[in-house]
């Protein structure tokens, strides 16, 4: 699935607006697992939690200026990435909050309605 970008007129930027066919509805497409920033909604190849490094989450450290933090949504439950990956992302100046995908999901459009300039990796429901 290509990227989706931002309507220019959605201050907000891509919104998650619920949960279809076991994946995340953003925008009026459905993506099992998503990455998201201010500007885009992207399709993701989310590894598993324990396998989960810097090179993953490469689209979304790009963004310029960097993201304040990273919503981390690993899946059904709450699973912690290596602690490594977190100081790693902590010495780039980026924070990371980890909790399951559908309440990072909710947490991404409240976040952005404040404009807040974050990202979100969402790793599949199921």
């Amino acid at each position: 699935m290509p990227r989706l970008d931002r309507d220019p007129d959605s201050p907000q930027g891509p919104l998650v607006q619920g949960f279809a066919a076991g994946g995340f509805s953003v925008d009026g497409s459905v993506y099992p697992a998503v990455l998201l920033t201010p500007e885009w909604a992207q399709a993701w190849r989310a590894p598993a939690v324990a396998d989960l490094a810097e090179s993953d989450l490469a689209p979304v450290l790009a963004l310029n200026p960097a993201p304040e933090f990273i919503l981390l949504g690993t899946g059904p439950t709450i699973r912690f990435p290596a602690r490594a990956l977190i100081r790693s992302l902590e010495a780039r100046g980026v924070g990371v909050e980890v909790m399951d995908s559908r309440a990072a999901a909710r947490t991404w459009g409240l976040l952005r309605a404040e404009e807040r300039w974050i990202a979100a990796a969402l790793m599949p429901l199921a």
